[in-house]
């Protein structure tokens, strides 16, 4: 029942004249894989733009050769090098305070530097902290270091000094089997997040990790793309278009 209330939700908004604009961003890339080319060739079987969010430290020239000739493909900046500094009695962190504020912050730069450097034109000024954890204090540095845009997971809730681009829908059981979630709780997460909007346009940010899919994993992706791009209320829409939406 839950896909079906995903419909009925999508009918309605269709209905009103109202839109959900859809992104999807996949974390934690490196370098080619055969589950990178599968998501990939989701993105140009539904002409669906996709975020990859790559780890500067570890990015490949082959990854950065396949991706900079696929124009409905942006790149993030995923933190540096993926490494926790926290201690093991808080949750796992990249860009906490724990290595000092300078040291953070020039890695950042330097990931900004080496996406831009590897991309190009499919790089995006797009940071995308690992663990979806940042320190509250560093943020207001972002633009200085030439960010527009950060993306965690949950609502945007947050007044931040740069444009909040956030993910809703995580298909990972990172508590359980690590590998895809059911695809009910699935929409009915989806259902949840966008029966809270109000206005005009609603976004709705799925969060992938094509490195650890299976099965159920990629079936749901199969079928939310399939259900959702020739619906009259979707939208797929590129990183970019939400970055510097006002």
């Amino acid at each position: 029942m839950s896909r079906q209330h995903f419909i009925d939700t999508l009918d309605a908004y269709a209905k009103d004249g109202r839109t959900v604009q859809l992104w999807l961003r996949d974390d934690d890339a490196i370098a080619p894989t055969a589950a990178l080319s599968l998501l990939l060739d989701l993105s140009a079987r539904w002409n669906a733009p996709m975020t990859i969010a790559a780890i500067p430290a570890n990015a490949t020239t082959a990854l950065a050769r396949l991706l900079i000739e696929l124009p409905l493909i942006s790149v993030a900046v995923h933190g540096w090098d993926h490494t926790n500094h926290a201690p093991a009695s808080e949750k796992k962190q990249e860009l906490g305070l724990h290595r000092g504020e300078e040291a953070v912050l020039a890695r950042l730069a330097e990931g900004l530097e080496r996406i831009a450097g590897l991309f190009g034109d499919r790089a995006v000024p797009l940071l995308v902290p690992p663990w979806n954890r940042i320190a509250p204090a560093l943020l207001g540095h972002l633009p200085s270091l030439g960010y527009v845009a950060l993306s965690v997971f949950g609502p945007e809730r947050e007044e931040t000094p740069v444009k909040l681009v956030n993910t809703h829908v995580d298909i990972i059981d990172w508590k359980g089997t690590r590998g895809g979630r059911p695809m009910d709780i699935l929409y009915a997460e989806a259902s949840a997040h966008l029966g809270t909007g109000n206005t005009q346009s609603t976004n709705l940010g799925v969060l992938t990790h094509h490195l650890v899919h299976d099965d159920a994993a990629w079936d749901f992706l199969d079928d939310f793309f399939a259900l959702t791009a020739g619906h009259p209320a979707c939208q797929w829409v590129p990183v970019s278009a939400l970055m510097h939406a006002r």
